[in-house]
């Protein structure tokens, strides 16, 4: 297999652009085995960014990758996100002590606020800050901010080190290919795919199954190959599916025909004006 390709942080550090997701991972222990192997599976495969959060199972998908990261964590880019109601400066560094003792890690790579909230943005960029300091956090970042937010970020002190912001991207959700994604690019801001394929759902559009047939492929990996083949784009698909998540890997190797490209446009057009950001 081909490796992984990577995308640069501001900070000059090469990470996947094909990652894990967890999210909806540790809501039940009976399925905690298979999504712990899938996790590791990732990670020998090269897809060694795990994004994960306090929110997912209520710290139950913390507590999983802990158990997949275990004697592996220098290999890992560990990215969890912060509630909004926890970051305020205070706030946000004890719950990012609750999330590193839940992973059972002396830091994170990557720090976001999940969505904007009530404290203000000045607030938490100074906890993250301080974390960072502190070598809790090596980055931080954003999710779920649209282009004003991160105008008004940029603006307050310190604002203007944000590694990073999580958004919903993928071929049926490009509104942020109006404003929002060539900002970040032009800035050097990765942005973070959620729900790539749309939680399952892409893998059904009949123009990604005939696509996906010419390539003897998945749907799914062509809708993964779409965002591989954005500049500064992370795709973050979750799967508790240890096979599925091989499949998802082999989404590197596949390199669709200007025909095709054409033909995803075609059905899923980019935006012609500018969109409200889309949350899931």
């Amino acid at each position: 297999m081909s490796d992984i390709p990577k995308v640069t942080l501001p900070s000059g550090i090469s990470v996947p652009a094909l990652g894990l997701g967890t999210w909806m991972m540790g809501e039940d222990t009976r399925k905690a085995g298979v999504e712990i192997e899938s996790l590791k599976r990732g990670l020998d495969l090269g897809l060694t960014l795990i994004d994960t959060a306090e929110m997912y199972g209520d710290g139950g998908a913390e507590k999983i990758t802990a158990q997949a990261i275990a004697d592996r964590r220098d290999e890992v880019f560990l990215v969890s996100k912060v509630y909004p109601w926890n970051a305020s400066r205070k706030g946000v560094i004890e719950a990012c002590e609750r999330s590193l003792s839940r992973l059972k890690t002396d830091r994170l790579d990557l720090y976001l606020l999940h969505w904007r909230g009530e404290h203000p943005l000045a607030e938490t960029v100074a906890g993250f800050e301080e974390l960072r300091r502190a070598g809790k956090i090596g980055a931080w970042g954003v999710s779920n901010f649209d282009l004003d937010d991160m105008l008004e970020l940029i603006d307050v002190p310190d604002g203007g080190n944000c590694a990073a912001n999580q958004v919903l991207y993928n071929l049926s959700r490009r509104g942020i290919e109006y404003d929002l994604l060539p900002w970040c690019q032009e800035r050097g801001i990765p942005v973070m795919a959620y729900s790539p394929i749309e939680q399952g759902r892409l893998a059904k559009s009949s123009e990604l199954i005939r696509i996906a047939k010419a390539y003897q492929a998945t749907p799914a990996q062509v809708a993964l190959a779409f965002l591989l083949e954005r500049d500064g784009v992370i795709a973050i698909p979750k799967s508790a599916n240890p096979d599925r998540v091989a499949e998802n890997a082999e989404a590197v190797e596949l390199e669709l025909s200007e025909e095709d490209w054409t033909a995803l446009d075609a059905a899923f057009p980019p935006p012609a004006r500018k969109q409200p950001l889309e949350m899931i």
